[in-house]
């Protein structure tokens, strides 16, 4: 039959986390798919042998954490006109891709999976039941029965190839890390792409980061200009207030600014 689904995943630093990814997938016991890995600024490194095709590609930026471009290249890897794009750190359940591709023959929009978060590192099975017992709903979108535009995340989504031509894929003004998912969805909007929500949960693993993301303070104060400029609205609203009110910004209706930079033992106390 031929690869008919392309699972896209890209990764920097979570080798283990790609591997549990990986066993998710395959028991999916779906043949008909590929896996295409792209490594950000890091070497690729041996994977376990699978029943379906899996690919890896490194891809070299100047930017640390490229985000926005690893997509656009990960989708130009990709065999199948249909693709789901699923964040290293989740693992998908038993009935993830047969979930999408019913989607998939359904209607050609963008598709928004579920994500619960695993609040264990120990996985000793990896069963939708015990991940399911082991996690929690996201706080925000758990229980939606429609995705608002606004709400829509990068960590499980789908979507043909035209559409996401005709979204126009991730804008690669947007460097490192925020804003970049966002901006999708608004040029998904803007295009006239309709926004559906599925029921195909991925099971996020944890991770250390921090709250607030002062570790990326930099890339979010030039991704929310890149964002303002472009949609006249301020993104990540609540991460510049907590700047903002830290000291480490200026911030006012239409300009935004860093005033000094936090030392590295100030943001590991925001780690969680």
């Amino acid at each position: 039959m031929g690869i008919t689904i392309s699972v896209l995943t890209i990764v920097k630093g979570r080798r283990e986390a790609l591997l549990n990814m990986i066993r998710g997938l395959a028991m999916n016991a779906d043949t008909d798919m590929e896996l295409i890995v792209v490594h950000m600024n890091e070497e690729d490194y041996p994977l376990p042998p699978v029943s379906f095709s899996l690919s890896s590609f490194c891809l070299l930026s100047e930017e640390a954490l490229p985000l926005a471009k690893a997509r656009n290249f990960a989708m130009s890897k990709a065999s199948a006109e249909h693709c789901i794009f699923l964040d290293v750190d989740c693992i998908p359940e038993e009935n993830f891709i047969s979930a999408y591709r019913k989607a998939f023959a359904q209607r050609d929009v963008l598709w928004s999976g579920s994500v619960r978060y695993l609040n264990t590192n120990l996985l000793p099975d990896l069963h939708t039941g015990a991940l399911q017992i082991l996690s929690k709903a996201d706080p925000i979108r758990g229980g939606l029965t429609s995705m608002p535009y606004e709400l829509f995340w990068s960590l499980n989504f789908g979507c043909s190839k035209s559409v996401f031509g005709k979204i126009g894929g991730f804008d690669e003004e947007y460097t490192g890390y925020g804003a970049e998912d966002t901006d999708f969805a608004f040029m998904a909007r803007a295009n006239h792409v309709q926004l559906e929500m599925l029921e195909a949960t991925a099971y996020h693993q944890p991770h250390a980061s921090y709250n607030p993301p002062l570790n990326h303070l930099e890339d979010i104060i030039s991704n929310a200009r890149v964002f303002h400029r472009k949609w006249h609205q301020w993104p990540m609203e609540g991460w510049l207030t907590q700047f903002r009110d830290m000291g480490y910004i200026s911030w006012d209706h239409d300009h935004i600014n860093i005033l000094n930079y936090p030392e590295q033992a100030v943001i590991e106390t925001y780690r969680k």
